[in-house]
């Protein structure tokens, strides 16, 4: 419920933007219309998520430690970006889409391995800027930093901002946009002037366009004051209820934090060990039971020219205290599959 009206909230800077029955935004701005995407598919063939938007084929992103592959050709989206080609293809020009995304990533309370973003994307053609007198590239820029700032104060009021120059495969130039929020910079979104072979593959080589993607999740957390990502995956009430009018400025009101269990493990590691995969072992038995697993020792036996890592694995339920035995059988499990699936040597 949060990030639906998140996403609506999100979506609202852009001029008159409303809702359209049943998954549409639209927005007004001289005959403009931005539509609003929030239900394609999220599994989709690998060109779509990674060729579509220039992604090197050497890129860690293809590897089978960061994405979750259904198959050697299909992969869940690491990105909503992954739909531009295909939506700019079909006609549309000015869009946002809206979606779950899935990355294998490490555990703590920023990460999960699923999440939601959101895309915008607006072209420009070839009159645009000849009537504005500039370049399309300085055209697209200009227009994309004054719909992100007006993003920005609407959610987070008379900020200081700044842009920073930065590299993502498909845009060029690339700028993240920081916020100066409680007495630190923050990182809100990264966005830029879309690569011209994406528009030239999806038969719009004569124009210009600018596109942004943003991390609810972790805008929805500096908002609100959400301490730990899983508690958007939580049905208690005590959070949910929190949010149910849908307004920005609330902020969370913790409730009863139920101690952590903490539980370490030792192994030797081999060459094919990560510990993105050390984590999808460990979540795939203890689920939102885990809250973090941390790196706590790493040792190498010159001798034996072995490796040693020490995990420290914290155990904590949102909703509930949990029971030793209840911890023990999980630390059991975790062990078991962590030799059985990772082939290491436990310590």
């Amino acid at each position: 419920m949060l990030l639906i009206f998140f996403a609506e909230t999100a979506s609202q800077p852009f001029p008159s933007l409303h809702l359209s029955p049943p998954t549409a935004f639209t927005r007004r701005n001289g005959g403009s219309r931005f539509l609003h995407f929030l239900s394609l598919a999220e599994s989709l063939l690998g060109n779509m998520n990674f060729d579509d938007v220039l992604v090197p084929e050497d890129h860690v992103s293809r590897s089978y430690n960061d994405t979750y592959y259904i198959d050697s050709q299909t992969v869940l989206r690491c990105h909503t970006s992954a739909h531009q080609a295909e939506l700019l293809r079909r006609g549309y020009t000015q869009f946002l889409v809206t979606g779950d995304v899935y990355r294998r990533d490490s555990i703590d309370s920023t990460h999960y391995p699923v999440f939601h973003q959101m895309e915008g994307v607006r072209v420009f053609s070839l009159n645009d800027w000849e009537a504005s007198g500039t370049d399309g590239t300085s055209l697209a820029a200009d227009d994309l930093k004054k719909c992100l700032e007006g993003l920005a104060r609407h959610l987070f009021g008379a900020v200081e901002m700044r842009w920073v120059d930065t590299y993502f495969p498909f845009t060029n130039p690339s700028f993240e946009l920081e916020i100066f929020f409680q007495e630190k910079w923050l990182e809100v979104l990264g966005c830029g002037v879309m690569e011209q072979e994406i528009l030239k593959r999806s038969d719009k080589e004569n124009n210009v366009a600018w596109a942004f993607g943003l991390g609810l999740e972790r805008l929805a957390m500096v908002l609100f004051d959400i301490p730990d990502i899983r508690l958007f995956w939580s049905a208690d009430e005590r959070f949910t209820s929190q949010f149910s009018k849908g307004k920005l400025g609330v902020k969370f009101k913790s409730f009863s934090k139920f101690p952590p269990c903490y539980k370490d493990i030792s192994f030797w590691i081999n060459d094919s060990f990560t510990e993105n995969n050390l984590c999808e072992v460990v979540r795939g038995i203890a689920g939102d039971l885990v809250e973090e697993v941390k790196l706590i020792d790493s040792f190498t036996n010159k001798k034996k020219g072995m490796t040693s890592h020490c995990y420290r694995i914290a155990y904590r339920s949102m909703e509930r205290s949990l029971t030793d035995e209840e911890i023990n059988d999980l630390q059991w499990n975790v062990r078991e599959q962590v030799q059985s699936k990772l082939k290491v040597v436990l310590r």
